[in-house]
This record gives structure tokens, sequence and C-alpha cells, in this order.
């Protein structure tokens, strides 16, 4: 929570004592409702009216990396009581995940407040690759290899790898890297599962140019401002 004047004053609207005059004034609206009151104090939540118009508050846009855990929900609230992602961020912004990871998916998740830049990242066409380590349910065989890496149909639609690879055969079961530009919800086990091999973990590795680097599962960094600029670059 923070005073009224400031609020107003950090949006860049007027200064922080022609805001006062503004409240003391009666032309101040939190909520629909006049506030004269200088002590008075809002959060970012509440929605504040100057001389009839809408403030635009200026949020500080801030960005960070996440490895998710399994079990945990790729969204800002779940009404199953459910961990999300954004309670793992210790932070005061509203932020949300860019995209989504699997409740059993782990790995790289972007989280952010800043909604130009993932418009950006989600948008098609911009093609953004994300890496994958999938293991799956028996063995892929070197002709399933050869079909998947000339693409196949999901939906209507083809799916071409950026990138394939076989990293280890087990007993009963395939480790795959596998890089995609798709974005459309679940793709990645839907792929395999067309082929007769259920996705058994799915780990994302890498998004784009990020990857986890050290990070453990949990854990967190924010992004500098040299990666921020490079992911408004690829657009």
């Amino acid at each position: 929570m923070e005073r009224l004047q400031k609020v107003i004053a950090s949006s860049g609207y007027t200064s922080r004592r022609k805001a006062e005059e503004l409240i003391k004034t009666g032309k101040v609206k939190v909520n629909g409702k006049v506030v004269q009151e200088l002590g008075s104090k809002v959060s970012y939540e509440d929605t504040i009216e100057i001389e009839g118009k809408l403030l635009e508050k200026n949020e500080k846009k801030v960005y960070y990396l996440l490895n998710k855990p399994r079990g945990v929900i790729s969204s800002v609230t779940d009404d199953k009581n459910r961990k999300t992602v954004v309670s793992l961020i210790d932070t005061t912004e509203r932020i949300y995940p860019i995209g989504r990871l699997d409740y059993d998916t782990t790995g790289l998740l972007l989280l952010t407040n800043d909604g130009t830049l993932a418009n950006l990242l989600m948008h098609p066409k911009n093609e953004v690759e994300k890496t994958y380590i999938a293991k799956i349910e028996g063995e892929l065989a070197p002709s399933e290899f050869y079909k998947l890496k000339k693409g196949i149909v999901i939906e209507d639609r083809k799916v071409i790898p950026t990138h394939l690879k076989v990293r280890k055969k087990e007993e009963q079961s395939t480790i795959v890297e596998i890089s995609i530009i798709e974005g459309r919800n679940h793709i990645v086990k839907k792929i395999f599962e067309s082929m007769g091999h259920p996705v058994e973990k799915l780990k994302r590795e890498s998004y784009a140019f990020l990857t986890l680097g050290h990070l453990k599962s949990g854990e967190y960094r924010e992004l500098t401002l040299k990666e921020v600029k490079k992911l408004y670059s690829l657009k």
C-alpha cells in the first residue's frame, strides 16, 4: 500500500505537491469514490481517476527466470488452492507466467509484468524456440526418429522440430532432446503420444537463448537488462 499522492506522482501525472492539491479539492476518485484525505493509502489494484481521467500507473517492469518444480501450477491463482509459480517469486509486483508448463512438467519458465514482451514472445510469427528433454515410454526406432524429424501432423497442423536428438536409450524408455517453435498446449506430449510413446517426464531446458544454468528446482533469478533487450530483438 502507498500514499495516494505518491502513487499519482510516481505515475508521472503531476508533482506530489500538485497531487495533494488535487486530492484536497475533491478531484481524485479511488474505485469510484472521491477521496480528500491526504493520508489515504491505495494499492496498484485500485482504480484511480483524476479530474475524470483514469490514471495509468507506471509499474516497475520486472523479469524472472524460474526453474519450475513438478506439481506447481503455471498460473497467478488456483481455485483448488494448489501452489502457483507466482507464489515462488518474492516480489511485490503483479507478475504472471509467459505461456505455461503443465502441472507435472518442470524447467524454464519466464514471469513478468511486461505485457508487451509477453505478447511478443508468445506470438507464433516470432518463432521463439524452446528445447525440452522428454523421457518417453519404449524405444524410439530409427524410422520413427526420421519420421519425426521430417515433421508430423498434430490436430491438422504439421509440427517440424528445429532440433532432435536421442540422448540415451534405457531398458524400457528413451531420453529425447527436442526443440520446437510451437506454442500449442501439451504439444510435446501430443507429439510422442501420437507415435505410441507416452511421455513419462518432461523438462524445458531452454527458451530462446536462455537456459537454466545452475538454478535448482524452485530457484529463480532476475533477467539482466541485456537479456531483456535481446528478448525484445526476437521480434
